[in-house]
This record gives C-alpha cells, sequence and structure tokens, in this order.
C-alpha cells in the first residue's frame, strides 16, 4: 500500500499538481508587493503558499478565502506545524502568483466571522468545514503587519 501511495504522489508531482498537496516547502521566492486594497486576486487563487519562521524558512500550500475585506487561512482542528509557528511569531508572507505579500495572521475566536468563513468556504470550494467550532480549530485572519 505505502508503495502505490508514493507511486500515486510521484505521478502527481510529474504531472505538475504538487502545488496542490500539502507538501511543506522553504522560503518563498517572489516580489514583495504592498497589499492591494482590493484582494479579488488573490482570493480568486484556489490555493496559495504560507511562509512562516523568520529564521527557518517553512512555508505551506493552503486554501483561501476573503471574509470582511479579509484573506482566511485554516488548518481546521489540526495544529499543523505553520499554526505552531503562528503562535510564536504572527508574521508570514503570502506568495500569490509571482508576489509576495508580508503580513500578520490573528487567530479568529468571533463565533460571527467564524460562520461567515464557512459560508465562504462552502462558496468557493462546494463544502464546509468538517468541524465548525471556534474554538477547537484554527482560523487565521491575514491582514497588514504592524509597524
Amino acid at each position: 500500500m505505502r508503495k502505490f501511495i508514493t507511486t500515486g504522489l510521484i505521478g502527481l508531482l510529474v504531472m505538475g499538481c504538487a502545488e496542490y498537496l500539502p507538501i511543506s516547502g522553504g522560503s518563498l521566492e517572489g516580489r514583495v508587493s504592498p497589499l492591494p486594497q482590493s484582494l479579488d486576486k488573490i482570493a480568486q487563487d484556489n490555493i496559495i503558499q504560507l511562509e512562516t519562521r523568520v529564521d527557518e524558512a517553512y512555508s505551506v500550500n493552503l486554501w483561501v478565502v476573503e471574509v470582511a475585506s479579509h484573506l482566511h487561512v485554516f488548518a481546521g482542528d489540526n495544529k499543523a506545524n505553520w499554526v505552531e509557528d503562528i503562535e510564536q511569531n504572527s508574521n508570514v508572507r503570502l506568495r500569490s502568483g509571482d508576489e509576495i505579500f508580508e503580513l500578520a495572521a490573528v487567530r479568529v475566536n468571533d463565533p460571527t466571522i467564524f460562520a461567515a468563513f464557512s459560508d465562504a468556504w462552502e462558496a468557493k470550494y462546494g463544502n464546509r468545514p468538517q468541524n465548525e467550532s471556534v474554538e477547537e480549530t484554527y482560523l487565521y485572519r491575514l491582514g497588514p503587519r504592524n509597524p
């Protein structure tokens, strides 16, 4: 079974589908740009790349939705490596296309925002989050860093 999974993953990589796999990487490359007033272009991406850890860059492919004029990324109830990194340092970098945006991540604890996020997630990806408890999951709002 393990050989079958490995072969399948290699096949996806060869076919150019690596960006859709939750494989972590290092430092993101691209042109650093200011966050645009309209987030429509970024929010239309099915997948963005998010980089955490200033000292030893760690990046991961994530789904993204826009809620209340902010981008949001979601780990569900999985306290993934990138979630642990954000708890240590909220500064992140987001890559969309060839542009990189330097942002800050703030955990969402507001049930109203979480409900709006769930609706936006379903509208974009066709299903609701598996766990919709704001207390048990890791939802982050991305926005400009404080100077």
